[in-house]
């Protein structure tokens, strides 16, 4: 089997020599490993120092293109040079190069498609208590959305076998992260989880500048995803939402109008009309999304 570890990288030059020392260079059932670097527009010694240990696979980007983009790119890279299994990873070395062999475990076994890494975000010193809330929600959000039980939804750490990888499409720009298990969920893949222990923080992170620039990014491409993979779901409860909150001023308006007789009361007419029409406009984009998808 040909192993490839993908790393994509911006302006890690400090830290991507002792990524790439950890990796492993034999594996139980992997006859071949290869490591492709994703150059996200580095502006540093990033592609010296992966040359000078060796790495000859890259994709380069003219500019920064984004974490998601980058691995969409790599893993087509990847299926394009033939590999069986895709380990994706980290040029911050947070992520422990030693775990790949566990990792990819359970896909050399063929006892799943797809293998995330468990960083215990529980037990990570850097994880204030707010984050560490907000990791749990996003798990149960994220494994509600893809019908998955996996205890660290949003971990980057993950290996994919080669027929995982040909089932997902990557068309967020945020993070890869949650598009894929979602996907991965709908599509009725085998996941399956390891625990690990993440490395000492190197860098604050670049996907966000903040808590609620991460809350909203993250909402956002997890909406996303719900109207793509769940549209039924997501039109028909939004439907029947708005066919509920419709009624009661239409109701109002016609029990007043046979109450009192009068025209009064318009306001509530033209409030259960628009929040009704809003629901038909739901239904319908259910179904036409349903049909599409």
């Amino acid at each position: 089997m040909k192993l490839f570890i993908q790393v994509p990288c911006l302006n890690e030059e400090a830290t991507l020599g002792s990524v790439l020392k950890e990796l492993p260079t034999k594996i139980p059932g992997v006859s071949n490993i290869e490591v492709l670097i994703i150059d996200d527009g580095s502006t540093d010694r990033t592609l010296e120092v992966a040359k000078k240990h060796g790495v000859k696979h890259f994709v380069r980007h003219n500019g920064n293109k984004g974490l998601a983009l980058s691995f969409r790119d790599g893993l087509w890279y990847c299926l394009e040079h033939g590999a069986d299994i895709i380990v994706n990873t980290d040029g911050d070395n947070q992520y422990p190069g030693n775990k790949i062999a566990d990792l990819v475990k359970p896909i050399i076994d063929r006892r799943a498609d797809m293998v995330i890494a468990d960083r215990q975000t529980n037990t990570i010193d850097h994880f204030g208590l707010g984050k560490k809330i907000l990791q749990r929600f996003g798990t149960w959000v994220l494994n509600k959305a893809a019908g998955t039980k996996v205890p660290d939804a949003p971990s980057g750490f993950r290996a994919y076998s080669r027929d995982a990888a040909l089932k997902l499409n990557v068309v967020t720009r945020f993070s890869y992260a949650m598009e894929t298990l979602i996907q991965a969920g709908q599509k009725g893949l085998t996941i399956v989880s390891i625990p690990i222990v993440t490395n000492p923080k190197t860098r604050e992170s670049r996907l966000f500048k903040n808590m609620f620039e991460h809350v909203f990014k993250s909402g956002t491409a997890i909406a996303k995803a719900f109207i793509m993979y769940r549209p039924y779901a997501v039109f028909f409860t939004t439907g029947g939402f708005l066919t509920a909150a419709g009624l009661v001023p239409f109701v109002r308006y016609l029990t007043l109008l046979h109450q009192q007789g009068s025209g009064r009361h318009l306001q509530s007419l033209i409030l259960g009309t628009v929040l009704l029409t809003a629901a038909f406009i739901s239904f319908t984009l259910g179904v036409v999304a349903g049909l599409i998808h």
